[in-house]
C-alpha cells in the first residue's frame, strides 16, 4: 500500500515533465492511465525502455473520434487528478476543458503542465526546456566563460516542471480534504525555473554573485569546487567548500600549501587551478577516488550511467533497481510505513485500452 493507493489518475499522452509526474505519482501507488495519443507522438524506443511510463495503464484513444473521446471523458469523470501536458487550448479543442470536465467531475485536481503558463505574453509560443532556462536567466548562469552549456533537459521538464506539477497536484488534493472541492494546477516550467534560481536571484543584488560564468563559488570559479581531468581522461569531481573539507583536501594532496593558504582569496584562485590541473593528470580517475572520497574532502569520481549503475555505494543502497530487465532509478523518496514501488513497464504502447474500456462498461 504506498502513500497515494486509491486515487486515480489520468494522463494524457505527452512527452517530458507530464509522464514524469505521472511517474511519481505511479510510484507512490496511484492508479495511472496514460492515454496515448495514436500516431501523434514520436517513439525513440520501444515501450519496455520508456521508464518514465512505469507502473501505469498505456491505452490508445483516437481523440479525433467523438465515441472515442467519450470513453476518455468517463475516465476523467472517475479520476481524482487528470494531467495535461498539452499546450493551452489543446483540451479545449478536446472538448477537456476545466470548466466541462469539472462540472461532472467537480472535486478534480486539474494538472496543467505547459512551458510559459496559461495565461501571459508567451502562453501560446512553442519551446523547450532549453528555451525555458534561456528566458529564466538560469541558462546564462550556468556554463563555461566562453558559452552557457546545456544541463540535459533535466531542470526545465523535470525539476521545475514535473516536480512542480507533482508538488502542486499533491497539495490540491490536501487542500481538497478540508474544501471537498477540486482545483486547476497552472504550472509553468519557465515559473518553476524562477523558484529554483530563487538563491541566486537573491545573491545577484549583491557583491556576493557575479553574471560572469565561471567567477563565483559554485560554478566554476573556484579551483576547489571543480571538475579535474585525470591521468586515464576520467574526470574527479571537487566540492570543498567548507573550511574542514578544504582543510583534508590539501593534507591530501601535493601541493604548494602557501599558495592554498587562503581558501577565500580569489586573486590566487587561478594559480591553484592551474596546480590542481597538474596534480590531477598524475593519476587515474580510480586512483584519485580511493585516496579522496571517503576522507571527508566533498571529492567523488564522476561516473558515466553505466559505472553509476556498478557503483558499489549506490548498488548497497539500491539506487538503481532492474525491473523486466530493464535498469532504472528505483523509486524515491523513501517511506518508513507505506513504501513506494516501481510497477511493471508497458510492453507494448496502448496495451492495456480494451481492459480499461471493458472496466468502464
Amino acid at each position: 500500500m504506498g502513500t497515494l493507493t486509491e486515487y486515480k489518475v489520468v494522463e494524457m499522452g505527452g512527452v517530458g515533465p507530464g509522464p514524469f509526474a505521472g511517474m511519481l505519482l505511479a510510484d507512490m501507488g496511484a492508479e495511472v492511465v496514460r492515454v496515448e495519443r495514436k500516431n501523434a507522438e514520436l517513439r525513440l524506443v520501444a515501450a519496455k525502455y520508456e521508464i518514465l511510463n512505469r507502473g501505469k495503464k498505456s491505452t490508445f484513444f483516437d481523440l479525433k473520434d467523438v465515441s472515442q473521446r467519450q470513453l476518455v471523458r468517463q475516465l476523467i469523470d472517475e479520476a481524482d487528478v487528470l494531467i495535461d501536458p498539452y499546450r493551452p487550448g489543446v483540451m479545449e479543442k478536446l472538448g477537456f476543458a476545466p470548466e466541462i470536465v469539472m462540472k461532472s467531475n467537480p472535486k478534480l485536481i486539474y494538472g496543467r503542465i505547459t512551458g510559459y503558463g496559461q495565461e501571459g505574453d508567451l502562453t501560446n509560443f512553442a519551446g523547450h526546456d532549453i528555451n525555458y532556462l534561456a528566458v529564466s536567466g538560469a541558462l546564462h548562469a550556468i556554463g563555461t566563460k566562453e558559452k552557457p552549456s546545456i544541463p540535459l533537459n533535466l531542470i526545465a521538464d523535470y525539476g521545475a516542471g514535473g516536480m512542480l506539477l507533482m508538488n502542486g497536484i499533491l497539495a490540491a488534493l490536501l487542500e481538497r480534504e478540508r474544501s471537498g472541492k477540486g482545483q486547476i494546477v497552472d504550472a509553468a516550467m519557465v515559473d518553476g525555473v524562477a523558484q529554483l534560481m530563487a538563491m541566486f536571484y537573491g545573491y545577484m543584488q549583491t557583491d556576493f554573485w557575479s553574471l560572469k560564468r565561471e567567477s563565483n563559488l559554485i560554478d566554476g570559479g573556484t579551483p576547489y569546487y571543480n571538475i579535474y581531468e585525470t591521468k586515464d581522461e576520467k574526470f574527479m569531481a571537487l566540492g570543498a567548500l567548507e573550511p574542514q573539507f578544504y582543510k583534508k583536501l590539501i593534507e591530501l594532496l601535493p601541493i604548494d600549501n602557501k599558495v592554498f593558504a587562503d581558501q577565500w582569496k580569489s586573486d590566487n584562485w587561478p594559480t591553484q587551478k592551474e596546480q590542481l590541473k597538474k596534480i590531477f593528470k598524475l593519476k587515474t580517475r580510480d586512483e584519485w577516488s580511493a585516496i579522496l572520497f571517503k576522507e571527508n574532502t566533498c571529492a567523488a569520481p564522476v561516473l558515466s550511467m553505466k559505472e553509476a549503475i556498478e557503483f558499489e555505494p549506490n548498488k548497497s543502497r539500491s539506487v538503481f533497481i532492474e525491473q523486466q530487465g530493464i535498469m532504472q532509478p528505483a523509486p524515491a523518496p523513501r517511506f518508513s510505513r507505506t513504501p513506494s514501488r516501481a510497477g511493471q513497464l508497458p510492453e507494448d504502447y496502448g496495451q492495456h485500452t480494451n481492459e480499461i474500456i471493458h472496466q468502464l462498461k
